[in-house]
């Protein structure tokens, strides 16, 4: 048996290992989500200028992509170096603070890296060293960042929601996670479904409930999962939303009449279903005896 069997089949090897691929995707997931809703900004502005003929402004001159200008302090634009972007560890070293002005750092940083290491163990551990596992890793890391983006912007961006969406429908064609009849229709009827209900939302109130977004996420979870677990993430996500939205308020003293974004709501309802979908779905048919 080869090395790479060894750990695909051990737990106590796989799990470490993918551990540690997790946190560094979840420093990746950081410049996403700080660096992603600025670049398209910065394209919709670009756009409308040139769109009416005006001079480009320098603020949208230059390059600003996932990959360049190098990550800096905001404060005093030191460069940060190697051994200061170490997942976690380095945050702990430096005591949450820039090593050359001492700015505080936000611990949203260190908090993504671990949630993003530790949602990856439980996906390799739930899910073993099969196929379905790399794909899983990639439908959890998609999620944090959508997540992270739409509660600082309230905003699902497309150029992330829409091809991993295809991938879902390319994936049934293989039959993981699940058939391509059902995909077609659980993409179909999860953006139909939130749609639906937001043009009556719409109507009755004159008020926008969601956004477009989470159409097309809820058509995500349909396409990867099949139209049989809408149904689930969607109690799941109205569940989900009702505990941490009435925390926030309670606890964290948030406004009431400010609008919390529902897109991480789905997510949490989403992933909780790629993972123990079917034992939720069997559990609830089985207590009210239809199974």
């Amino acid at each position: 048996m080869s090395s790479y069997s060894i750990i695909l089949n051990s737990p106590a090897l796989l799990c470490p290992m993918i551990g540690i691929i997790g946190l560094m995707v979840g420093s990746f997931l950081n410049v996403v989500i700080y660096r992603l809703p600025i670049m398209m900004q910065r394209g919709w502005k670009q756009e409308c200028q040139e769109f009416l003929d005006l001079p480009v402004s320098e603020t949208v001159k230059g390059t600003f992509n996932l990959a360049l200008p190098g990550s800096q302090c905001p404060a005093c634009n030191a460069k940060i170096q190697a051994w200061q972007n170490i997942p976690v560890l380095s945050y702990l070293l430096l005591k949450g603070k820039c090593a050359n002005c001492q700015t505080s750092i936000s611990i949203r940083y260190p908090i993504i890296e671990a949630l993003t290491g530790v949602l990856s163990v439980v996906v390799a551990y739930k899910l073993g060293g099969q196929i379905e596992t790399l794909f899983a890793l990639i439908l959890t890391w998609t999620l944090i960042a959508l997540s992270g983006i739409d509660f600082d912007h309230q905003l699902l961006p497309d150029n992330i929601t829409l091809p991993v969406l295809w991938l879902g429908l390319f994936l049934s064609l293989f039959n993981i996670f699940t058939d391509p009849v059902s995909s077609i229709i659980g993409a179909i009827a999860g953006y139909l479904f939130l749609w639906t209900i937001y043009q009556l939302f719409k109507l009755l109130t004159g008020k926008e409930g969601m956004g477009y977004g989470d159409f097309k996420l809820l058509a995500l979870f349909g396409a990867w999962l099949g139209w049989q677990y809408l149904p689930l993430i969607t109690l799941l996500s109205s569940l989900v939303g009702a505990i941490i939205g009435t925390s926030m308020i309670i606890f964290v003293q948030r406004d009431k009449n400010i609008p919390i974004p529902f897109g991480p709501y789905l997510a949490i309802a989403g992933w909780i279903a790629l993972l123990w979908g079917e034992q939720i779905n069997k559990l609830y048919l089985s207590s009210t005896g239809l199974m």
